[in-house]
C-alpha cells in the first residue's frame, strides 16, 4: 500500500470521526450517527477493504465520542458496519449503484441491530431502527451523490488511487 493510498485512507478515516460527531437524535440512547458517509466514499474511491476499515474504525470512535453506550457490543457494530460498507463497494464496483445503497440502507437500518433482539431485547430494537434507518438514508443519499461527482475529481487529480 503506498503512502498516497494510506493518506487517503487516514483523510477518510478523519471524516469519520468528525461525522461521527454529527449525531442523530434518537429516542434511546446510541451512537447512531454520519460517520458511515465518508466510509462510503472510502469504499466507492479506494475499495472495499478500506472503506471497511474506515466504516470499523469511524465507528468505534463515533461511539467513544458519545459515551460508549453499549459498551463492548460496540465492537460487534464496528463488524458489521465492516461488513456492510464491504457489501456496499462490492456492489457499487459491479455498476449497481442504486442497489448497493438499498442493501446498505436495508442492512444498516434493519438488519444489523437484529443481534441485539437477544442481547437487549426487542424494546431497543425498537426504539433504535427508526434513528438508524433516518441515518442510513441520509449516509447513504449522500454518498450516492457524492460519489460520482467525486470520482470523476478522485480519477483527474489523484492518480494512482484505485477510483
Amino acid at each position: 500500500m503506498s503512502v498516497k493510498h494510506i493518506s487517503w485512507l487516514a483523510l477518510f478515516t478523519a471524516l469519520s470521526v468528525v461525522g461521527g460527531m454529527i449525531k442523530v437524535p434518537a429516542g434511546i440512547v446510541t451512537s447512531v450517527a454520519f460517520d458511515s458517509f465518508p466510509a462510503l466514499l472510502a469504499a466507492g474511491l479506494l475499495g472495499a477493504g478500506p472503506g471497511a476499515l474506515v466504516a470499523a474504525f469511524g465507528h468505534l470512535i463515533s461511539a467513544l465520542t458519545g459515551g460508549m453506550p453499549m459498551g463492548p457490543l460496540h465492537l460487534l457494530i464496528a463488524a458489521e458496519m465492516a461488513g456492510a460498507v464491504w457489501l456496499f463497494a462490492a456492489l457499487y464496483r459491479m455498476n449497481k449503484r442504486v442497489i448497493a445503497v438499498i442493501v446498505f440502507i436495508l442492512l444498516n437500518g434493519l438488519v444489523l441491530p437484529l443481534p441485539f433482539i437477544f442481547v437487549i431485547g426487542w424494546g431497543f430494537y425498537a426504539g433504535v431502527v427508526p434513528s438508524l434507518l433516518v441515518a442510513a438514508l441520509l449516509n447513504g443519499l449522500l454518498a450516492w451523490t457524492a460519489l460520482p461527482r467525486l470520482k470523476e475529481l478522485f480519477r483527474k487529480h489523484f492518480s494512482g488511487v484505485q477510483a
